[in-house]
C-alpha cells in the first residue's frame, strides 16, 4: 500500500466528521481544558493534518520558516503515522478542520461571520465590470459554500486578478495567496494549556500572525477554557511553556518576548511559581547571542518525559538562565533573589536529566510528546542526523566563523551515538528510567522544523497527585 493510499493519509477537505473525533461536543473527560503536568495522562489533543497550503510553504522554505525542503506525500503519511500512535496510546485526536464544521453546524452564527470574513479576504483586481461581477458572484455563492470551502478561504487567502487581452475572448484569472497559513500543522505553537485553561498565543513572525486568530476563536467557539490572551506588543508561542506540577517553565527569546512574559505572569494560569527561562547560546558558537534555528523554543532543547525526569542539552541548560517568580499569600508573583541556571533550578527540583548531545538535540530528540508518565512518542533520531549535518556542512561552509566548530561537534557526536549505539530514544539513560517510548519516522515532515511535541495542541491531561 502506498503512502497516499494508507487509511491514514486523508485529504485536508474530507468533509464530516473523522473517525476519531468526538463531533462538536466540549472536551471530553472533566468538561474542562487544562493541564498541570507534562506527564499526567494525555486524554485529548488537537491536530490539524497538512494540505495544499504546505505545498506553497515548500516553494520557498526559508521565507515560511520550515528548515528545509521535503517531500510532502511523505510528510503527510508521517503525519498520519503520529495520528495513529496517538490513537492506540488511548488519547481522542480531535481534527481541526473538523472541528470547525461541528462548530458551525450547532452555530450557524459563526458561519455568517466566517462568509462575511471570507468577503473581505478574497479580493478581486482588473477591468471595474469584470471585478464587480465577480464580487456579486461571490457574494451569491457564499451560501453554497460549505465547511471545508470556508475552512480553506482562511488557509490560503486568496485574491483574483482578472485580465482580458487584446483580440481574446477569455479572461484570464490569475490567484494570489495572501500569506497562506503552511505552518498550521504545528498546532503546539498558537497556544499554551495551563491547569485553568489555555493562554492564547500571538506569534513572533508575521507569517504566522493569523493561525492563533484562527485556532483562538475555534477554541472560544468549542467552549475551552481560556485564562489568557497576549496582547501586542507581546508575543508568545506554545513550544515555550512546560506546566510541571507546583511549578512551570516558560521560555522568552526570539519567539516569547517580555511583554507576553509580564501579561502571562499576571494572569490566572494556576501556578503560584513560574520559572522564566532566558534563551541560550550554545557554547559551540562564537559570542553570546542565541542562534534561533539551534534553541527556537525552549521544547526544542528541554522536555518532560515522566515526573521527577528531564531530557535535555547540557550545554544549553547550563547556559540558560532562570528568573524564578514566586506568589506568597495572595500577591502576585514576585521575582525572587538570584538568577540560577536551568540545569541547577530542575536538580534542585530533584529532577533527574538525561542528557542528549548537541546532534540529538538539533535532530527533534527533545521534542517528543509524553501521552503518560515516562510514556512517549519520539522521533527516530537517528534516522534525522545525517541530514542535520548536511544543514550544519552548508551553515559551515557559508559561515565557518559561526558554524564550523558547531558542525566539528556534530561529527564528533555522530560516530560517538554509532559507536555506542545510544541514539534518541533507544538511550541506556532513558531505559534505565523507565522511560518507554514509542519512535516515529518523521523524517520529512520535521523539516518544517518541529516534531511530535510541536504537531499536537493538547486539550486536556487528567490531574494526577501533586507533584
Amino acid at each position: 500500500m502506498s503512502p497516499s493510499s494508507s487509511p491514514a493519509a486523508r485529504p485536508t477537505g474530507e468533509p464530516g466528521p473523522h473517525p476519531g473525533d468526538r463531533g462538536g461536543a466540549a472536551p471530553s473527560g472533566t468538561g474542562r481544558t487544562g493541564a498541570r503536568a507534562e506527564w499526567d495522562p494525555l486524554e485529548e489533543v488537537l491536530i490539524h493534518q497538512p494540505g495544499i497550503e504546505m505545498f506553497f510553504g515548500l516553494l520557498e522554505p526559508y521565507s515560511f520558516l520550515y528548515e528545509r525542503a521535503f517531500r510532502i506525500d511523505e510528510a503527510t503519511y508521517e503525519h498520519g503515522a503520529l495520528e495513529h500512535a496517538l490513537t492506540e496510546a488511548g488519547v481522542t485526536v480531535r481534527h481541526l478542520i473538523h472541528l470547525a464544521i461541528e462548530i458551525g453546524t450547532r452555530r450557524p452564527e459563526l458561519v455568517e461571520e466566517v462568509r462575511r470574513q471570507a468577503l473581505r479576504l478574497v479580493r478581486y483586481s482588473g477591468p471595474r465590470e469584470m471585478v464587480d461581477r465577480a464580487r456579486a458572484a461571490l457574494r451569491h455563492n457564499l451560501d453554497r459554500f460549505d465547511g471545508p470551502t470556508l475552512f480553506n478561504i482562511l488557509l490560503l487567502r486568496p485574491s483574483v486578478r482578472l485580465e482580458r487581452h487584446p483580440g481574446e475572448r477569455a479572461i484570464w484569472p490569475k490567484v494570489v495567496l495572501d500569506t497562506p497559513l503552511a505552518n498550521l500543522y504545528f498546532m503546539r505553537d498558537q497556544q499554551a494549556l495551563t491547569p485553568r485553561g489555555f493562554v492564547l498565543g500571538r506569534m513572533a513572525k508575521p507569517q504566522r500572525r493569523n493561525e492563533p486568530r484562527l485556532t483562538g476563536a475555534l477554541l472560544r467557539a468549542w467552549g475551552a477554557d481560556v485564562a489568557a490572551e497576549i496582547r501586542a506588543p507581546g508575543t508568545f508561542e506554545g513550544g515555550d511553556f512546560l506546566p510541571l506540577g507546583e511549578f512551570a517553565l516558560l521560555g522568552t527569546g526570539d519567539r516569547t518576548n517580555a511583554s507576553a512574559v509580564r501579561q502571562i505572569l499576571a494572569a490566572p494560569i494556576g501556578f503560584d511559581e513560574v520559572a522564566v527561562v532566558h534563551q541560550p547560546s550554545h557554547p559551540a558558537i562564537p559570542g553570546d547571542d542565541p542562534d534561533p534555528m539551534i534553541d527556537m523554543h525552549l521544547d526544542t532543547y528541554l522536555n518532560i518525559p515522566g515526573r521527577g525526569l528531564a531530557v535535555g542539552c547540557d550545554a544549553l541548560l547550563r547556559r540558560a538562565r532562570v528568573d524564578v517568580y514566586r506568589r506568597h499569600g495572595r500577591a502576585p508573583l514576585r521575582l525572587e533573589p538570584g538568577h540560577p541556571m536551568l540545569h541547577d533550578y530542575l536538580t534542585a527540583k530533584r529532577f533527574e536529566i538525561v542528557n542528549i548531545s548537541t546532534l540529538e538535540q538539533l535532530s527533534y530528540a527533545s521534542n517528543f510528546l509524553c501521552v503518560r508518565d515516562r510514556q512517549i512518542l519520539a522521533v527516530e533520531v537517528d534516522q534525522e542526523v545525517d541530514q542535520v549535518l548536511r544543514t550544519l556542512r552548508e551553515a559551515a561552509t557559508t559561515d565557518p566563523h559561526r558554524y564550523r566548530a558547531l558542525y566539528a561537534l556534530a561529527r564528533k557526536e555522530r560516530e560517538t551515538l554509532r559507536e555506542q549505539n545510544d541514539f534518541f530514544p533507544h538511550k541506556t539513560a532513558l531505559r534505565e528510567a523507565g522511560v518507554t517510548a514509542i519512535p516515529l519516522a518523521l523524517r520529512e515532515i520535521t523539516g518544517g522544523y518541529g516534531g511530535a511535541h510541536c504537531m499536537t495542541c493538547a486539550v486536556n491531561r487528567r490531574p494526577t497527585a501533586s507533584a
